[in-house]
């Protein structure tokens, strides 16, 4: 699994359509590609999804 497969796992619903309509004019002014930016917006959406899991766990663990 590359980064750009990583970053895109986390692209559903309405997070695919942000990262869509900011990948093209972030390419036209970054020296990256459509792909990487949708990749590092995608990347971000599920680091932040994993960390409120996480968050989620740890006070459940703790109301006991």
């Amino acid at each position: 699994m590359d980064a750009i497969s990583f970053g895109k796992a986390g692209l559903k619903g309405w997070r695919a359509r942000l990262a869509d309509a900011v990948a093209g004019p972030v390419s036209r002014r970054a020296p990256v590609t459509d792909d990487q930016v949708r990749a590092a917006i995608g990347a971000v959406f599920l680091v932040l999804s994993v960390m409120y899991v996480a968050k989620a766990a740890k006070d459940l663990a703790a109301a006991r």
